[in-house]
């Protein structure tokens, strides 16, 4: 596939324009990242947003690795001497790798097989004699390849070589098993069974004891989870190729398929059967067993594909969730026997005080906790308590509305958020480093205070794998879940913007065109030298040179710098448009910034030149009406219900209000305060069809639910978002709303990979 070919193929799966797709990729090629490209390059691409030039990328990376290897197949055979003019148009006409593979198969080098064996001994002519004529009898046209020294001791022998010959290329033939697998991927099921004696021990796969769905219906969050319960030996994995009440011809319809291919059928001919029972033989042994591997492959890769999009997509959230800002706020990292840690960080986050609490069990010194919380409050001008939301998280919530209630006067506010990857920063060597005075323990509280304020900033500080979003994460592959979480956080690094001057090192190593060695250069140079005062001062640090700015720059704001248009995220490439919108309006930048009214009258056409573009123009004056806008949403807190501590305090019929903390395939989990999330199937999100939970709910959101069912031993809890649902008697006989059953325990997703 030729390079002009590949663009056209992108072009095509994304509904663009050619020309669009090859400015993308000779802009990324040349070291612009997406960010970059998608904000900073609207003219050359047409305007492709971030969304769609990671698709590009994503899908520029396949093509190219499927060229290398069509590369690699055309060598191969030319150097077997086997490469005819017929071949090579079969490989470079293959779209997929699949197949290419298919169509490689029989030249790959490979050990002697048996086929390879027969062949040697001369038993090709048999295979091809019996093919071809059916009306030889098998024995009797055997007899004359016997050949003792040649390893055929017999006429059985000599008919089993040929029909190796001919299974290997039955099994062999591309265009065959290509249509025969996608019949088995449209027509077969995927069968779950347990294995004897692991009943008890693989309880949490009772879902999939006795299960059967079609391959294509199958959702990713059960193919990972049956596929964990294989590999955990609890669970016996086959793939039914159709089952036979839907076979319009019958249970050997895809052995029919290949005795048609090859014009074997029963006409009473001498070697008819010995032909159909080769048929059979290959399809048993060979074809069936290569496409059982290649569907269970299809299936494991969709089913990552969907997971990775699904922990992506509430990374995003997460990392966009509304800051707090800079305002002085409290961390309690909850715990019962080793105590409460507290840690008090100023507007900016820096730490300046730390304490630990004992108001549980077993020391209950509930008066005295109280004590140095309101000290700690007054003394610092506390306004945010965030309370992290592991063990003992509503008795320490509790600690901290008393503390509201007892002292009106402090004006505090607080909120409980998720800690998950706290004890994962802690231990790191980055914290080590930003704060190496504080106990481990400590650290977390801190992180828990920060994430409070600045989300992004803080949780950029953890691999985005430890920070608990997604479903079976552990069962992904490891360089794809990185690529893709690590694009996300590139993403909404850079759609937020950074302060530069307040920035930790690891928010910086996010920035477009800014690795971990300009980042620590950056900081030190910010040591040294004190705040920076324009973008330009940015060429001072060491090795950040022309490229490294240029992809840098209009993400990093310089607040309260010399010049206001460095806060903003225009770019100084363009700041030369911003002098001629100055030059037609005949006022100063201070005063253009924030005026929407006059902002509204100058019409982006009349500022276009052969550089910027209206897309520019027309971004420019966007963001000079309000300059550094923060994307994400306004802060907001939730209040859990006073006396629902536990899951055994909640009863079906109550109205709650609660936290989305993950959102999978088949739901949201909702933390409604009592230690163990809740699941709101999908089908309990909407009285109308909900195709992606997404569409309804995010991590982060504040929602109302009601309790449907409560299974204590089990530790699951049924929701649901509508609020005029019923909800199960206790003696069982109620009504229950359709979809309210909780999802298959396989299906929850990994709550526990958290950090």
């Amino acid at each position: 596939m030729a390079i002009d070919a590949v663009h056209r193929r992108i072009a095509e799966e994304l509904g663009v324009r050619e020309g669009q797709v090859a400015a993308a990729v000779e802009l990324l090629d040349g070291g612009a990242t997406v960010p970059f490209v998608a904000r900073y390059r609207k003219e050359a691409t047409g305007a492709l947003d971030d969304a769609q030039l990671r698709t590009l990328e994503e899908r520029l990376r396949y093509l190219r690795e499927l060229e290398e290897r069509r590369a690699a197949v055309l060598e191969s055979v030319r150097s077997q001497g086997k490469l005819d003019d017929a071949l090579q148009a079969q490989i470079m006409a293959a779209d997929s790798k699949a197949r290419l593979e298919d169509i490689y198969l029989p030249f790959k080098p490979k050990r002697r097989t048996k086929a390879q064996i027969a062949r040697e001994a001369g038993l090709e002519p048999l295979a091809d004699l019996l093919l071809g004529d059916p009306s030889h009898q098998p024995e009797s046209a055997a007899a004359p390849f016997v050949d003792a020294d040649r390893g055929v001791a017999d006429a059985a022998a000599a008919l089993e070589g040929a029909r190796a010959i001919l299974v290997e290329r039955f099994g062999e033939n591309a265009d065959l098993v290509g249509e025969l697998r996608e019949r088995m991927w449209s027509r077969g099921r995927l069968v779950s069974r347990v294995r004897d004696g692991q009943q008890e021990a693989g309880a949490k796969f009772a879902d999939y004891f006795d299960f059967a769905q079609p391959l294509r219906a199958l959702p990713s969050h059960r193919v990972l989870a049956v596929l964990r319960g294989e590999k955990e030996e609890v669970l016996d994995l086959t793939l039914d190729p159709e089952p036979e009440d839907q076979a319009p011809e019958g249970p050997s319809g895809y052995e029919t398929r290949i005795a048609r291919e090859f014009s074997i059928a029963d006409r009473g001919r001498p070697a008819d059967r010995w032909l159909l029972d080769t048929v059979r033989w290959a399809w048993r042994t060979r074809v069936l067993v290569r496409l059982g591997i290649d569907l269970r492959l299809r299936l494991r890769q969709a089913a990552e594909d969907e997971a990775v999009r699904v922990f992506a997509a509430n990374l995003r959230d997460l990392l966009l969730a509304a800051p707090a800002g800079t305002r002085p706020t409290m961390g309690l990292d909850p715990a019962y026997r080793t105590g409460v840690k507290v840690a008090v960080v100023d507007g900016t986050g820096k730490v300046v005080a730390t304490e630990t609490v004992y108001p549980h069990v077993p020391q209950r010194r509930w008066d005295e906790a109280l004590a140095t919380l309101e000290r700690l409050a007054r003394q610092h001008r506390v306004e945010l308590v965030a309370i992290g939301n592991g063990t003992a998280s509503r008795e320490t919530d509790k600690l901290a509305a008393d503390l509201i209630r007892r002292h009106p006067e402090l004006k505090l506010t607080k909120a409980v958020v998720s800690e998950a990857g706290a004890s994962v920063y802690s231990a790191s060597a980055y914290a080590s480093q930003e704060l190496p005075e504080l106990d481990v323990s400590l650290r977390g509280a801190v992180s828990i205070a920060r994430r409070l304020q600045d989300p992004l900033a803080e949780l950029v500080k953890i691999d985005p794998r430890s920070i608990g979003v997604g479903q079976y994460q552990h069962d992904l592959s490891e360089v794809k879940l990185s690529r893709s979480l690590d694009a996300v956080v590139e993403d909404c690094v850079n759609g937020v913007g950074v302060d530069v001057n307040t920035a930790s090192a690891p928010l910086l190593t996010r920035v477009s065109g800014i690795g971990s060695g300009l980042a620590e250069n950056i900081v030190r140079h910010r040591d040294a030298n004190g705040p920076f005062r324009s973008r330009k001062q940015l060429k001072d640090v060491p090795r950040l040179g022309a490229k490294a700015f240029e992809q840098c720059a209009g993400f990093l704001r310089v607040p309260g710098g010399d010049d206001p248009l460095d806060s903003s995220s225009v770019h100084p490439e363009a700041y030369p448009v911003v002098r001629r919108i100055l030059k037609a309006t005949g006022g100063g930048i201070r005063e253009l910034i924030g005026d929407e009214h006059r902002l509204r009258t100058l019409r982006p056409q009349d500022f276009v030149d052969d550089t910027f573009g209206l897309p520019t123009v027309t971004d420019i004056l966007r963001e000079l009406e309000k300059p550094g806008r923060d994307p994400r949403p306004a802060f907001a807190t939730a209040t859990f219900k006073e006396g629902v501590d536990t899951i055994g305090d909640l009863q079906p019929g109550m109205l709650l209000e609660g936290v989305v903390t993950n959102v999978a395939a088949f739901g949201a989990f909702v933390d409604v305060g009592v230690h163990q999330d809740g699941l709101v199937h999908v089908s309990a999100m909407s009285r109308s069809f909900v195709k992606d939970p997404r569409e309804v709910v995010k991590p982060g959101d504040i929602v109302r639910v009601k309790v449907l069912d409560v299974d204590v031993p089990r530790k699951r809890i049924s929701l649901t978002l509508r609020l005029d649902d019923e909800v199960e008697r206790a003696d069982g006989a109620g009504p229950r709303q359709p979809g309210a059953r909780p999802g298959p325990r396989g299906d929850r997703g990994d709550r526990g990979d958290r950090g």
